[in-house]
């Protein structure tokens, strides 16, 4: 595994930012840890980069604990953030002049293929650039050192689609072997690129799962029943989300498989009219689950 959690807490004085957090990202993975604003997202990245130490648990990147990354493995992580600080005084082909010796395998063919994807203004301050075009700096000097692990802390927020959609297209296109771990709450805009994904709330990894078996396994459920539906004493443990009306009933499946969905349902409620299945987004997923969490005092 590029990235292995293993029970991380995390506490700032009495507030425990961090509980319970476990998950692991394969080489090659594109993996995306969501999340609303505060949900410790960031703390999470702080500590995988060793800025700031875990209370408790484990967390390794490629193989090494986080408290002991060396200057080797940091060699091997692009870092880019919404808030990164770039050196405002220097124009751009300066910046990566000055970062271009630091790394041996710094690709400059590469390098200039981004530059003249990004169309970035050589001879410009940093510090005179949209947050678009520093963003893309940050990235140029992300990936042309050609790290194994790319992690991305939040860094399409408030950008133009067209500008996020061209970075996201950009990343990808020169990914190759690329593990990359990306933190967002703008859960829908990196849906079509991500692999797998954990949903944090709260400080709590509700679950973590890859897109085709969210794709394949989640739906919205509404049923007509052919009478009034009486809630049972335990609903089924993939139902989330219940609630009847009349004869109607929904509810969130975790577990959908197609062929059987009726007769699980007639197990339970007795005769079926109708069945409706919906495919759900990754933000329709989360809301549901964070709400659940919320109802059930987590």
């Amino acid at each position: 595994m590029i990235i292995e959690a293993r029970n991380i807490e995390k506490r700032f004085g009495g507030y425990k930012a961090l509980s319970g957090l476990s998950f692991s990202v394969a080489q090659g993975n594109v993996y995306a840890l969501i999340g609303a604003n505060g949900a410790g997202k960031t703390t999470t990245i702080k500590m995988m980069m060793n800025i700031m130490t875990p209370t408790r648990g484990d967390l390794t990147l490629m193989g090494a604990p986080s408290r002991k990354l060396t200057s080797h493995h940091l060699s091997q992580i692009g870092y880019v953030s919404e808030s990164q600080v770039l050196p405002g005084q220097m124009a751009v082909g300066a910046y990566l002049d000055y970062l271009r010796p630091f790394y041996s395998n710094w690709d400059e063919a590469l390098e200039k293929t981004m530059l003249r994807r990004f169309k970035l203004p050589m001879e410009r301050k940093i510090r005179a650039l949209s947050q678009g075009m520093r963003i893309k700096v940050a990235l140029v000097a992300a990936l042309a050192f050609k790290p194994k692990l790319l992690v991305l802390d939040e860094p399409f927020s408030g950008l133009d689609p067209l500008v996020r959609d061209d970075l996201i297209e950009s990343v990808l296109s020169h990914a190759e072997d690329l593990t990359i771990f990306i933190s967002s709450h703008e859960l829908n805009e990196i849906q079509g690129f991500v692999s797998n994904v954990g949903f944090l709330n709260q400080g709590r990894l509700l679950f973590e799962n890859s897109i085709e078996v969210l794709n394949a396994r989640v739906r919205k459920i509404r049923v007509t029943l052919q009478s009034t539906a009486r809630p049972p004493d335990t609903w089924p443990g993939a139902w989330i989300d219940p609630g009847t009306s009349g004869n109607v009933l929904s509810f969130v499946h975790t577990a959908f498989a197609e062929d059987r969905l009726a007769s699980e349902i007639a197990a339970v409620f007795g005769g079926v009219k109708f069945v409706q299945a919906e495919p759900m987004d990754l933000r329709s997923i989360f809301t549901t689950f964070a709400r659940v969490q919320q109802m059930n005092g987590g």
